[in-house]
């Protein structure tokens, strides 16, 4: 009598179960870029999906609770000049996302609590090194602000985004690079290249320790790193046939296991939760979600099922597992794009009927704290990543953070300044080289000595700061101050007065008018001298005093029936 042992697993009932449409996302215009990308990046904070959009490249960064139909004008990210390829949420910090576009540019964003309200187009950071399209971007698991980027120009860079500098650049790929991952500590890095190589190499030397050829297809092909140190890889055969296998790092080119799948054309995509030892294969155009189990034993990856959809997907990201709710045994959740704009919302549970929490389902998981700092992680240290127990559900231990970029000081600040002048920094502080508004060089002295280091203190300067802008110094400074506030007074001054006698010109012409005279061939006339011949009515003899000391003008004839003002000079008439 023969009977079948069916292998014991806890995640054979694995079922994966769409949500409403009232509780997805409608209307995205996802990417139509044809780059191999999952255009896709989730946390539990918010949704980002890289979207179409005119002059630019842009994503949409949705909080959790915006779900239904999302208006045309939603407010995007959209600082990028050409599209975005490759997008990735901060695993330390929910609200930062770096971003990767064809304008060879890598940006890093700061995302405000409840989303978006116009759009992003000032990003946090702007890292810019590559020379051509950036087409992937990974954090570090463990080490803070450590950022990778991958760009068709075959560089890798690893970045400090902290100060956003440049840690480390490999060239050590002769063609396009198609995946990288860290491992666990991240200590080693895994890629994949167009050269259908599999490559293993140290991140901080850019060493290759290990390769070998991964798949014999011409298509693209992913690698992962497992939790235990094993390489996951996904590929096409020498049929365009899809295929994985399960690699050891010290035995590249000798796989464990090489399956198989099917003869579609769309790149498979590993997602893979490190807690259960599961790794979902989605693939781009596919309508399946395949999902299987690693184990130690043979055959060492066990198919346990598939979540099938009517319609293909266009992108797709995987929730980490602190956003998962574990009141219902979730253990993995999608948010899966079509080509209609419909991002479905897909919950893989294992189904329990106790409603308490399962230990067995969920060990501690990744947390949002980082383990050390970018500078000890190029120093040669290394760190599993902080983990956290989601029992009661999970309660951020990490506070809201603003992220800051403090640009390094660099060799050019630390010149000696030459005999014309002083031409840059020298501070006894160490601080950075600056400028003046009219970019004329700043020079700051402590009031150390000339060494600008443990010197004694100048007893003329007597330990206090003094700022030199263009070779004048802050007293000479002070001198040309108060000499320009002087004349700018003497000036005022004689504007003053000048107005005066204008006033009083002004004021002496009416009442001359008042009285009956008129301007007659330069002088004064009376208004009602006949024009036969009588003589004028004599000038009066006094008018209201509007000279500067308060004397009376007088009207003076001066013999040929012309009148003057005896007070004015003839200059001034």
């Amino acid at each position: 009598m023969s009977f079948r042992v069916v292998r014991s697993s806890k995640f054979r009932h694995v079922f994966g179960q769409a949500l409403k449409r009232e509780q997805c996302y409608d209307n995205i215009r996802v990417s139509k870029s044809s780059w191999d990308s999952t255009f896709c990046a989730v946390n539990p904070k918010f949704l980002a999906i890289i979207v179409e959009s005119a002059g630019g490249g842009a994503f949409i960064v949705l909080p959790h609770n915006k779900v239904g139909r999302i208006a045309a004008d939603h407010a995007l990210v959209g600082g990028h000049k050409g599209p975005v390829l490759d997008i990735a949420w901060c695993p330390h910090n929910d609200n930062v996302i770096a971003s990767g576009s064809e304008d060879c540019v890598v940006k890093v964003w700061q995302i405000p609590d409840g989303g978006l309200s116009r759009t992003l187009t000032e990003p946090v950071v702007d890292l810019v090194y590559h020379q051509r399209r950036v087409g992937l971007v990974l954090w570090h698991p463990s080490a803070l602000n450590v950022l990778l980027t991958a760009g068709s120009d075959n560089l890798i860079v690893v970045w400090n985004v902290g100060t956003g500098e440049v840690l480390m650049r490999m060239d050590c790929h002769p063609d396009t690079i198609y995946s990288a991952c860290w491992n666990w500590d991240g200590s080693q890095l895994v890629t994949t290249c167009k050269d259908k190589k599999i490559r293993i190499l140290n991140p901080r030397t850019g060493e290759v320790v290990n390769e070998a050829l991964a798949h014999e297809g011409s298509k693209a092909t992913r690698a992962i790193f497992l939790r235990h140190g094993l390489i996951f890889t996904t590929g096409f055969n020498r049929s365009s046939e899809r295929q994985y296998s399960l690699r050891a790092p010290d035995a590249l080119g000798d796989p464990i296991v090489m399956v198989d799948l099917d003869t579609s054309n769309g790149v498979m995509f590993p997602l893979y939760d490190p807690d259960t030892n599961l790794i979902y294969l989605c693939g781009k155009g596919d309508s399946v979600i395949r999902y299987f189990e690693v184990t130690p034993e043979h055959p060492y990856v066990h198919y346990i099922s598939q979540f099938q959809t009517p319609d293909s997907q266009r992108a797709i990201g995987m929730m980490p597992k602190r956003g998962c709710d574990v009141s219902t045994c979730e253990v993995a959740r999608f948010y899966r794009l079509n080509n209609s704009g419909l991002c479905q919302v897909i919950s893989m549970t294992v189904p329990r009927k106790s409603e308490l929490f399962q230990e067995d389902l969920y060990p501690d998981t990744l947390a949002d704290e980082a383990s050390i700092s970018a500078e000890d992680w190029i120093s040669g240290v290394d760190a599993d990543p902080q983990l956290i127990s989601l029992k009661g559900g999970y309660v951020s231990q990490a506070q809201s953070t603003t992220l800051t970029v403090t640009k390094k000081s660099n060799v050019l600040d630390k010149m000696a300044p030459k005999s014309g002048g002083p031409k840059t920094l020298s501070a006894s502080t160490g601080g950075s080289a600056g400028a003046s508004a009219n970019g004329s060089p700043v020079t700051v002295n402590n009031g150390t000595g000339a060494g600008g280091g443990g010197g004694s203190t100048s007893p003329a300067n007597n330990g206090t700061q003094q700022i030199t802008i263009g070779g004048v110094s802050e007293q000479q400074f002070g001198e040309l101050r108060t000499k320009f506030e002087e004349e700018f007074r003497k000036l005022k001054a004689i504007i003053v007065k000048h107005e005066n006698r204008i006033r009083s010109l002004e004021a002496t012409v009416k009442a001359m008018t008042d009285r009956g005279l008129t301007e007659v061939d330069g002088g004064l006339a009376p208004a009602a001298a006949s024009t036969t011949g009588t003589s004028p009515s004599p000038a009066p003899s006094s008018l209201p005093p509007t000279s500067e000391d308060g004397a009376q003008p007088q009207i003076v004839a001066d013999g040929g029936g012309h009148y003057r003002n005896s007070t004015l000079e003839p200059d001034e008439v």
